[in-house]
């Protein structure tokens, strides 16, 4: 039975992961922060009882800003697979705290590797890169396009993923990276702009706010489906020779499409209900991603499963659920 380490594990990529790993029959292990609230909602329908016999999802303390504890952890573990999630990942926050996004999201990555080089193991190591790596470069964007990143998040990624690369050519670790556009779904932060639309959508359609406070509604951004993306994280880690691919659905859609489509969900006008902040706009805008996912397809036949529009109905009504719920209303319709 294989062993699989999970930074991040708490997120929206590390759930949909840890609950397909544990399908698979892997014993995995989470890489949580001490908090003084719990933030593991996301793995509530696989968190079992640590007593029960079947227990095979674990949950350890770590950080990626404390080399020592990833040592620990790692020396405990002793993990066949190890998926570095962990970040700070949004990318407007980081320009508000870029020292602590480089800490995080840069230079987590090498401690993480380093503790990996220095107990000699040898486990297969995925790094979450991010298609803010390539910043205006022309669309579409592949494997062979050149970075020009836009943000300290996407200047971090950058050189997580340089180091990543620098690992494996220098030491011969299986390490690779997937370079993955945007991907969201119900269990997206609500502080992401996707998200944040979705949930005022279900907000406003059962009268509880009026208006939702938004930025640049002409980036475009090639959205798809979270489930997916973690299959092809999974995918790329069992290849014979480690490899860097682009993991996206080759579509753009711009933020007042992804709006368009949320609010006549709901048989509602956005344009009655959403202001223009002026706080939401980047210093330095990505005006537009679109992904070619084609080696991915061609070297282990990955292709999204889920279409722009199913995406968007999917979070409406997983929204629309969760606020009726919340808000002890009767439940809602659509039309």
């Amino acid at each position: 039975m294989k062993r699989a380490l999970i930074t991040g594990v708490t997120g929206q990529d590390g759930s949909y992961l840890a609950e397909l790993l544990l399908k698979k029959g892997y014993d995995v292990y989470g890489i949580i922060r001490r908090s003084s609230s719990f933030n593991t909602g996301r793995l509530d329908d696989i968190y079992q009882d640590p007593h029960d016999e079947n227990y095979r999802l674990k949950l350890v303390y770590g950080d990626l800003n404390d080399a020592s504890s990833l040592n620990h952890i790692l020396r405990q573990v002793q993990p066949d697979e190890v998926y570095n999630l962990g970040a700070q990942s949004h990318v407007r926050v980081s320009f508000d705290i870029p020292e602590y996004t480089a800490e995080v999201t840069g230079l987590g990555t090498v401690r993480l590797l380093e503790s990996i080089r220095d107990l000699g193991l040898k486990p297969r190591f995925y790094q979450a890169s991010s298609s803010e790596l390539f910043g205006s470069s022309p669309a579409p964007q592949s494997e062979i396009t050149p970075f020009h990143p836009r943000s300290p998040y996407a200047a971090a990624k950058a050189y997580a993923y340089y180091i990543t690369m620098n690992y494996r050519e220098a030491y011969g670790l299986y390490a690779v990276n997937g370079i993955l556009f945007n991907h969201e779904s119900p269990r997206r932060n609500e502080t992401f702009v996707t998200r944040k639309i979705t949930r005022a959508a279900a907000r406003i359609k059962l009268g509880l706010q009026d208006k939702l406070y938004l930025g640049n509604l002409e980036a475009r951004r090639d959205w798809g489906f979270a489930g997916d993306y973690v299959e092809a994280m999974w995918a790329m880690m069992q290849l014979d020779k480690p490899e860097d691919f682009v993991i996206a659905t080759g579509e753009s859609h711009s933020v007042a499409e992804f709006l368009d489509l949320s609010f006549q969900h709901l048989d509602l006008d956005w344009k009655k209900h959403v202001v223009i902040d002026p706080r939401y706009f980047r210093p330095s805008e990505v005006d537009d991603l679109r992904g070619d996912y084609s080696r991915a397809k061609e070297r282990f036949g990955w292709e999204p499963t889920v279409s722009f529009e199913g995406l968007v109905h999917m979070m409406v009504d997983s929204d629309l659920a969760l606020e009726t719920r919340e808000s002890h209303l009767p439940q809602a319709t659509k039309g």
